[in-house]
C-alpha cells in the first residue's frame, strides 16, 4: 500500500512503515511477470460520483474533501494481496481481518476498503459481505498489488501496456465473487503514481484516491501510537489510510475501536470516500 516519490511528476507519502510493508510483502524483482487478462472486463459502477478530469484530460486524483463545512472524515482500508502470494496464505499467513471488520460494523462507522482482485480470489465470502453491506463500498486497488511506478518501496513493477488490464482485472474478480457495484475509484499500489500511470488509467473513468493522514499501522505493534497518529492528523474532509490485513497490520482492530470514539466526542462524523468526493464535485 502507500506513497513515495522521487521525481516531480510522481506523488508521494508514507515513508519508512511503506518501506517496511514492501520488503515483507514483494519480492526484489523489479519486473513482475505480467498477470493474465481476465476473460470478461468488468467496469465499476457508474452511480458513485468521480472528479472532473485532471490536466490533459487524464484520471484526476483525490487526496481529501472539503475543509468547510461538516466535520466529515473517511476511514479507509486497503486490502492488501499480491498476485503471488497464495503459496503464503496457502502456510496460514492471513491477509484478511474479521475482527476489524465487525469492529466497523459494530461502531456502525461507514468505511472504504481499497481492495486488490487477488484478495476477493482468496476470500470470497469476506469480499462478498463487505461488498453488499451498505456500510462499506468496495473500491479497486489493483488486481496484483504491483506498483505503477519503478522504485515504489521495493514492490514488482507493471508496464503501461498492462496497467489498465490489471484494474479491469481487478472489478472482474469483484464481480465473480458477488461484489455487485465496486466504486469507481482506484488507490495505486503503494500510493505511487505518475503522469504515465495517469494517462493509461484515463479510459476508465476513475477517480485515483490518495489520503491526507497516515496512519502508520503497517507492521505496527503499538496501539497507542497509531491512535495518536491518526488523532493528531484527522482535519475536516481528512481521508485516513489503513489497512485490513492481519499479518501487516495487527494492531488496526484496537486503533479503530480507540479512535472512533474519541473523533466523534470532537464532533467529526463517518463518511464514505464516496460522499467526500461527492461534497468537492457539487455531488451529494
Amino acid at each position: 500500500m502507500i506513497t513515495l516519490v522521487r521525481r516531480v511528476t510522481t506523488v508521494c507519502a508514507l515513508a519508512a512503515t511503506l518501506s517496511a510493508l514492501a520488503s515483507c510483502t514483494a519480492p526484489e524483482a523489479t519486473r513482475a511477470p505480467l498477470p493474465a487478462p481476465s476473460a470478461t472486463a468488468a467496469s465499476p459502477s457508474p452511480r458513485a460520483p468521480t472528479l472532473a478530469p485532471g490536466p490533459a484530460g487524464t484520471t484526476p486524483v483525490f487526496g481529501h474533501g472539503p475543509r468547510s463545512g461538516a466535520k466529515a472524515v473517511a476511514l479507509t482500508f486497503d486490502a492488501d494481496m499480491t498476485a503471488d502470494q497464495g503459496p503464503r496464505a496457502a502456510r496460514g499467513e492471513r491477509f484478511d481481518n474479521p475482527g476489524l471488520i465487525a469492529a466497523l460494523r459494530e461502531l456502525k462507522v461507514p468505511a472504504t476498503v481499497f481492495m486488490t482482485g487477488r484478495w476477493a480470489e482468496e476470500y470470497p465470502i469476506q469480499a462478498r459481505s463487505i461488498g453488499r453491506d451498505p456500510l462499506f463500498e468496495v473500491a479497486n486497488h489493483s488486481y496484483s498489488h504491483y506498483a505503477f511506478t519503478d522504485d515504489c518501496y521495493g514492490l514488482p513493477t507493471i508496464g503501461e501496456e498492462r496497467m489498465r488490464a490489471d484494474v479491469e482485472r481487478a472489478y472482474a474478480a469483484f464481480r465473480k465473487v458477488g461484489v455487485r457495484d465496486a466504486v469507481p475509484y482506484f488507490r495505486f499500489p503503494g500510493g505511487c503514481y505518475d503522469r504515465r500511470a495517469l494517462r493509461a488509467l484515463t479510459p476508465l473513468g476513475i477517480t485515483a484516491v490518495q489520503w491526507d493522514v497516515v496512519s502508520g499501522d503497517a507492521f505496527a505493534t503499538d496501539a497507542g501510537a497509531v491512535a495518536r497518529e491518526v488523532l493528531d492528523g484527522v482535519r475536516p474532509g481528512s481521508v485516513v489510510v489503513l489497512h485490513s490485513t492481519r499479518s501487516a497490520a495487527p494492531t488496526t482492530e484496537r486503533v479503530v475501536r480507540s479512535v472512533v470514539p474519541q473523533l466523534r466526542r470532537k464532533g467529526f462524523r463517518f463518511v464514505k470516500v464516496s460522499e467526500l468526493i461527492g461534497a468537492a464535485s457539487g455531488r451529494r
